[in-house]
């Protein structure tokens, strides 16, 4: 087990707080008011909070919205000049764009439908107003051919691009959170029904039923359930007393990161990912609602970062500042070459499980 430099027993990748993040609700003014002053400039939490809220209220002229990091923005697509009112009226700033958020989920229902195929998978690109599909370079002959078929009837809505990587899940062999034959990384500490728990992934908890601190070591945790595919994160219980489980995230540096609450990731937002094995890497959120369809099945709902992750990190830790995001799902490509990398919302992993961080 690490320790921090004073001496005191550290977690074994990562854990987290309790206390959930608290936002105002927002007002929306109605499209004949003038437009009040922009609010602050938002952080990415409050900019995420801000964009479900100012969604709800557009309804078939929302497209989707994104955040603008360097100058601090919340940028809200719409498809009419009555919805652009009530966004700058809630503090946005507004773009107009094509296609709406309703025709970009009707083209990746037709995805899901058509060309559910392994290797593949996609997500609404804000910026772009389209699905970008993305095939890794197991998909070849008929499969490629399909997919460049479904895309095209798509028309401008979607666009195809393919990847040297693979994509699939990134549980190895090696080191961290142990199972009998394969390890992953610890996400987050939590507590249900008042005991100490832990989230990963959830192809990590279906595959090992028990999880040792060292590889062949005692243990210390057992699998108490989890979803994949179809979602993608695992509960497992500590069985050792002795097993320290704090609200934090390791950083690999001698340091640790509180973690006092959940939230919501938006394109846009900077990242940082913990895993046993590429440690912290920090990067940029490409894509949320993401699409996987790993050869175990699909996934659906995920985050999508530009940070790359290898096998062995699955199960580990996402997060803005003191705010859990997510859980490392998957990925292509490696921090070698460069790659992208997938993960289950953790809000969504709290619900399910119903577990509380801390």
């Amino acid at each position: 087990m690490k320790h921090t430099s004073t001496g005191t027993p550290r977690p074994l990748l990562a854990g987290a707080g309790a206390a959930a993040l608290v936002l105002s609700a927002l007002a929306l003014q109605s499209a004949g008011a003038a437009p009040r002053p922009a609010p602050d400039p938002p952080s990415a939490a409050t900019a995420a909070q801000r964009a479900r809220q100012i969604g709800s209220s557009l309804g078939a002229d929302g497209a989707g919205s994104y955040y603008d990091a360097k100058n601090h923005k919340l940028i809200v697509n719409v498809t009419s000049e009555t919805a652009a009112a009530k966004a700058r009226g809630a503090g946005a700033e507004v773009r107009r764009v094509k296609h709406s958020l309703a025709s970009l989920d009707a083209a990746r229902t037709t995805l899901r439908q058509r060309a559910s195929i392994p290797g593949t998978s996609w997500a609404m690109d804000p910026r772009a107003n389209k699905v970008v599909i993305t095939a890794d370079r197991t998909v070849r002959g008929k499969d490629l051919e399909r997919l460049r078929s479904v895309t095209s009837s798509l028309g401008d809505r979607a666009t195809l691009r393919q990847s040297p990587g693979r994509l699939a899940p990134l549980i190895a062999g090696g080191d961290a959170i142990w199972g009998s034959s394969a390890r992953c990384s610890l996400g987050f500490n939590v507590t249900k029904g008042g005991r100490p728990y832990f989230l990963t992934a959830g192809h990590c908890t279906g595959a090992m039923g028990s999880w040792s601190a060292a590889q062949g070591g005692p243990e210390i945790a057992v699998s108490e359930g989890g979803s994949f595919p179809g979602d993608d994160f695992g509960l497992a219980r500590y069985t050792d007393d002795e097993v320290a489980h704090p609200g934090a995230v390791d950083l690999f540096d001698g340091g640790s990161q509180p973690i006092t609450g959940a939230a919501e990731a938006i394109v846009g937002q900077r990242v940082r990912r913990s895993g046993s094995t590429t440690h912290v890497r920090d990067g940029d959120v490409l894509a949320v609602e993401v699409t996987a369809n790993y050869q175990q099945g699909r996934v659906d709902g995920l985050i999508q970062t530009g940070i790359c992750a290898e096998p062995g990190d699955s199960g580990g830790a996402l997060f803005d500042g003191s705010a859990a995001l997510g859980l490392t799902s998957g990925g292509r490509g490696d921090c070698t070459t460069g790659g992208e990398s997938f993960y289950q919302p953790v809000r969504e992993a709290l619900e399910k499980t119903g577990s509380q961080l801390g």
